[in-house]
């Protein structure tokens, strides 16, 4: 039985909070914009596979349990977008090429065949994201879809968290190309923002890529690494953090150290998660956040 999603919500037994990504003066769109379609995508991140232990005693069906509900999904999304940290992290080159090639052929059960990727530093940044590219692809690259302009960013594959002058030379040369009106999406891993510098939640020359985007007035990034769903604005960009699917981290800076949330058994995938996307012509982004379940 196939359920919408205010059913699946309903069964799951939570509320679905739904956040609009409104871009601050862009409350009405423009003729341009109002002749692009509608449509939706699902943003998931941090898997971690491979991951075993504690905090996640649970974690080798948390992915397997996202995408039975995304397939379950009524309305299927135009494609989907894994935000990075696809396998957790091993020193040993042979188990990082296994674990992404287990992943690859988990996520092929999804109904959906067209699923954007980009690394996490667990994925990248031991080998500066070589397993990466010979089984996924490229780490960073452009996509069009119905009108609106993703730009997938990779701030990972350098251990210090640079994007770097070539990728960002890449990425002034693509924008470029774009009319000033042009909507545009940014898929990241990290935080283009020092949201928690002291707990890895940055890039260092993220600024850098930020400087570059506000010139355009209709721009939204999404990205993972934190392991919770978080909004933040610099100037009139919206970044929004997703949740992950093997555990739970602590609000920025609420502890003195980074630490999981512990494992409660008796609700054993509070604070994971995906994300249903919708753009529409007024370019805002509502966002509607999905459980993982039990069921």
């Amino acid at each position: 039985m196939k359920v919408d999603r205010r059913d699946f919500l309903k069964l799951a037994g939570v509320g679905g909070a739904v956040f609009a990504s409104g871009l601050y003066g862009c409350t009405t769109s423009s003729p341009k914009m109002a002749a692009q379609d509608d449509f939706m995508f699902v943003q998931l991140s941090d898997t971690h596979w491979g991951f075993q232990g504690p905090p996640n005693p649970d974690a080798k069906v948390t992915l397997p349990k996202a995408i039975q509900s995304v397939n379950a999904l009524e309305t299927q999304p135009d494609f989907i977008v894994f935000t990075g940290d696809l396998t957790h992290t091993t020193d040993d080159p042979h188990e990082r090429r296994k674990r992404m090639e287990e992943f690859k052929a988990m996520i092929g059960e999804l109904k959906v065949k067209d699923i954007r990727l980009i690394p996490g530093e667990h994925d990248a940044s031991l080998d500066h994201g070589k397993a990466f590219q010979e089984i996924f692809g490229p780490t960073h690259y452009t996509f069009d879809h119905k009108g609106v302009h993703f730009i997938a960013l990779d701030n990972v594959s350098d251990p210090k968290a640079f994007i770097g002058d070539e990728q960002l030379q890449w990425l002034a040369d693509d924008l470029k190309k774009h009319s000033a009106d042009t909507r545009i999406v940014v898929l990241a891993h990290r935080p283009l923002f020092d949201l928690a510098p002291n707990w890895d939640w940055a890039t260092a020359d993220g600024q850098k890529a930020i400087d570059l985007l506000m010139p355009f007035p209709h721009v939204t990034v999404f990205y993972g690494h934190i392991h919770q769903e978080n909004h933040q604005m610099t100037g009139h960009i919206s970044h929004h953090a997703a949740k992950s699917l093997i555990f739970p981290l602590p609000a920025p800076g609420s502890q003195p150290k980074r630490v999981p949330v512990a494992w409660d058994p008796a609700a054993p995938y509070r604070g994971l998660g995906f994300r249903n996307v919708r753009a529409d012509a007024a370019a805002s982004y509502p966002i509607t956040e999905f459980p993982v379940t039990k069921a």
